[in-house]
């Protein structure tokens, strides 16, 4: 296989898994491992194996919920372009590719110690249910925030092989955060899911009553933020960030409304981006300053 082949299979595989989308917990995960050399000494490769397992699990997760979409994806318009429907990847590759990722993210899971190690298992399996929530359940996005929600714990426990009520609120906020922007999201296939007898928020309860309960989601993300603040006696210039932070939420939902879907790929991807890179960017300054 050329250099050139093989660059385009790689292309291939992240557009598959839409590895941009990793900026959204990715921040999350590294500010806990940012607070948990507060106290504890890192060792050789910690950062390094942390960073392996995120994009491991995320691509072994996304990459099956591929696979099991990929009918429904194909008779969806606005999904029939992904790389399964249109050919571009055939479904024994992405099941190769699922494969190797999971096995990529139990290693890397194993050289952070024993106990990631034991917990990569069911952490996996959470991760892999969430493909098949919207089967059954309107709370889905509720479920995939609770999955994603495990990056940053599980940096913590790999740092300092046990778990603490301040980085609870961490977690917290990354769920709600989460599922908040997943309900947005989920309102341009509203009319698809209903069709299809497919689970979400907006297709069962309406746009507007969705885009409420992901209003208060996001209410939420600001106030355990604000908790984690205290909690871990941060440095006040933490608080300057934070302010950002929720105008950037604010903003989220008012440039999205229920009968105006324009600028949902600003909030979704543009706004989320931000509001991930400026928490990530508080913590290391408030490191700085304290």
């Amino acid at each position: 296989m050329s250099f050139s082949t093989f660059s385009k299979r790689v292309t291939l595989y992240g557009k598959m898994i839409k590895f941009s989308h990793t900026i959204f917990a990715l921040p999350f995960a590294l500010s806990a491992v940012v607070m948990a050399w507060r106290d504890h000494e890192p060792k050789a490769g910690d950062l390094m194996w942390i960073l392996v397992a995120m994009v491991a699990a995320r691509s072994a997760a996304m990459g099956f919920n591929r696979i099991v979409d990929a009918d429904i994806d194909a008779i969806n318009p606005r999904t029939a372009i992904r790389e399964i429907p249109s050919g571009l990847l055939n479904i024994k590759d992405a099941r190769l590719f699922v494969a190797a990722s999971s096995i990529l993210f139990i290693f890397a899971a194993a050289m952070l110690g024993k106990l990631c190690f034991i917990l990569s298992f069911p952490v996996l399996f959470i991760l892999l249910f969430y493909s098949i929530t919207k089967r059954f359940t309107q709370y889905c996005h509720l479920y995939l925030g609770f999955a994603i929600s495990l990056a940053p714990a599980g940096a913590w426990i790999a740092i300092t092989s046990t778990i603490s009520w301040s980085i609870i609120f961490l977690t917290l906020a990354l769920m709600t955060y989460i599922a908040g922007f997943d309900i947005l999201y989920a309102c341009q296939d509203i009319d698809f899911d209903t069709n299809q007898g497919l689970f979400s928020m907006p297709s069962r309860l309406g746009a507007t009553r969705a885009m409420i309960i992901s209003s208060l989601l996001h209410l939420m993300t600001f106030i355990f933020l604000v908790i984690m603040h205290f909690t871990f006696g941060m440095h006040s210039v933490f608080l300057i960030f934070l302010v950002i932070i929720g105008i950037l939420l604010v903003a989220e939902h008012r440039i999205v409304k229920p009968d105006d879907l324009y600028h949902i790929d600003i909030a979704f991807f543009n706004i989320n981006s931000l509001v991930s890179i400026l928490l990530f960017a508080g913590v290391v300054v408030e490191a700085i300053a304290r």
